[in-house]
């Protein structure tokens, strides 16, 4: 057995250090970086995307994103509980849904209420004048949308019961189609479909959502990525109420941006942002992930 003396080994030690150096920054610069992967509906996320702020203010954060588009709110919901993104818009029923079946949602912004931007739309010659009389008649939805709350409620306020609704539920295109065709009686529909059907099939506004729900849009994510992600959920916020800020003070441009993007005539944007309020908070009560208990809407922060 050969014993190596102390300074010899300090010295061998040392090299062994200098050689391994290289392969630790290499560890280092492959450690993966912070993603955020978004969820959005053609709207005003998709708007956020095209100007790329958010992107830029989370370069230095180390931190890239991600975009999927999808077709509606129930969809994104699913997406989040496999894990497939991180952040998306949706409107106030579905996340009752996906919450009740044990989904690891937390809201964390919320829009100020748009109860004009979705209503119970009736054919031009229609003899229904008041909402007790859609009792039995067919009423086309989306199942498990904000529609489908808006019409219970509706229906409540009206003294009619949930079995009094006699419901058809189609998708939005499958229930224009139905509603121009007369298979029919009613629509009960969102912007821009709804300014769609009132301008070119000038279909009538039986009743709106005033009075009756709020129609916000919620901005969500999961439990963990809250917990590991608040800076950059703060700042996506930020840069949403940006767009929204920007649109209530450039109606004309922001319905021109809005046309192209849905591939609807510009007069009817027009119409949809006409009627729209604008503005975006964060909701920051519960604090995530400390809550025992899932957010609702009403913990907006004002």
């Amino acid at each position: 057995m050969t014993l190596i003396s102390a300074p010899r080994r300090r010295l061998i030690q040392g090299v062994a250090a200098a050689v391994a150096l290289p392969s630790s920054f290499a560890a280092l610069a492959q450690a993966p970086a912070r993603q955020f992967r978004i969820g959005h509906q053609k709207g005003y996320l998709t708007l956020l995307k095209g100007r790329g702020t958010l992107e830029k203010r989370l370069q230095p954060l180390g931190v890239s994103v991600k975009w999927t588009e999808f077709t509606a709110g129930p969809v994104q919901l699913e997406a989040l509980n496999v894990g497939s993104i991180d952040f998306g818009d949706v409107g106030e029923a579905p996340p009752i849904f996906a919450q009740a079946a044990g989904a690891p949602l937390a809201y964390v912004g919320a829009t100020v209420p748009r109860p004009q931007a979705e209503a119970v739309l009736v054919p031009k010659g229609s003899a229904i004048k008041t909402v007790a009389e859609l009792k039995g008649k067919k009423i086309a939805l989306n199942k498990g949308s904000n529609v489908h709350y808006f019409i219970v409620k509706l229906a409540e306020k009206h003294g009619l019961a949930y079995s009094d609704l006699n419901l058809v539920y189609l998708p939005p295109a499958d229930a224009r189609a139905a509603f121009e065709k007369g298979s029919v009686d009613a629509w009960v529909i969102w912007d821009p479909f709804l300014a769609a059907a009132e301008q070119s099939l000038e279909a009538r506004i039986l009743a709106n959502a005033t009075g009756v729900v709020g129609n916000r849009a919620y901005y969500f994510s999961s439990l963990d990525y809250v917990a590991r992600n608040a800076d950059v959920l703060a700042i996506a916020i930020e840069e949403i109420n940006k767009v929204d800020t920007w649109g209530a003070a450039h109606r004309n441009e922001l319905a021109a941006e809005l046309a192209a993007l849905w591939g609807l005539p510009k007069p009817v944007a027009e119409l949809a942002q006409a009627r729209t309020a604008y503005g975006t908070a964060p909701i920051t009560k519960p604090s995530w992930p400390s809550s025992s208990r899932l957010p609702t809407p009403s913990s907006r922060s004002s």
